[in-house]
């Protein structure tokens, strides 16, 4: 956008939008304007919100994740089964199953998935601590949650791999048919899963 039409502040909001996933430079011109035009019931509460965010949001030192304490709430729920661990991808993933409500353990934050075209290496990983936790005992099962791609299922071959000296059971989570789902508008990968995973009627 010309200098002219808007002056830099601006521009420079809708520039770092625009850097959001999903905004491109035109949903971010239409976010940036909605902003403005509701300056104090949008704009000033996020940004006090960024603002404490970026002071005290964290990384926890167990799992991964982020929140605005050291171990986690998750990681500092005495009520969670500290006898299942659960592997994601990454923090989105993890905040997917709370929504559902399924997972009663704890979680592992890997930080990604092992993808050798894009340069990311068992070392880009949080897989050290992943065998550190593991190692150190109590946990008695590891459940594989990454997401059903090539990257992830290399990924997943790899954190077997790395975890089978360990003594600890290693599950992943079913492929398949999602529920709803007619054959007809399935891809034939969905469905190749869907036979392989079967289970007893």
């Amino acid at each position: 956008m010309p200098d002219r039409v808007v002056g830099p502040e601006i521009e420079r909001l809708i520039q770092l939008l625009a850097r959001l996933p999903g905004y491109g430079p035109r949903s971010a011109r239409r976010a940036a304007l909605h902003l403005m035009r509701r300056r104090e019931e949008l704009l000033s509460p996020l940004a006090d919100a960024m603002r404490v965010a970026k002071e005290r949001i964290v990384t926890c030192e167990s799992c991964g994740s982020v929140d605005t304490r050291s171990p986690c709430s998750i990681c500092g729920d005495n009520r969670r089964d500290a006898a299942q661990l659960v592997i994601v991808e990454t923090v989105g993933d993890l905040w997917a199953l709370e929504r559902a409500g399924v997972v009663k353990g704890r979680y592992h934050v890997l930080g990604g998935t092992l993808s050798p075209l894009d340069g990311v290496g068992p070392a880009d990983l949080n897989l050290q601590g992943l065998v550190s936790r593991v190692a150190g005992g109590g946990v008695r099962e590891v459940i594989i949650a990454v997401n059903a791609t090539v990257d992830g299922q290399t990924t997943a071959h790899y954190v077997t791999d790395m975890l089978s000296h360990l003594g600890v059971k290693v599950t992943r989570l079913a492929h398949g048919v999602p529920v709803g789902g007619e054959l007809d508008y399935l891809d034939e990968g969905t469905l190749a899963a869907a036979v392989r995973s079967r289970t007893a009627f």
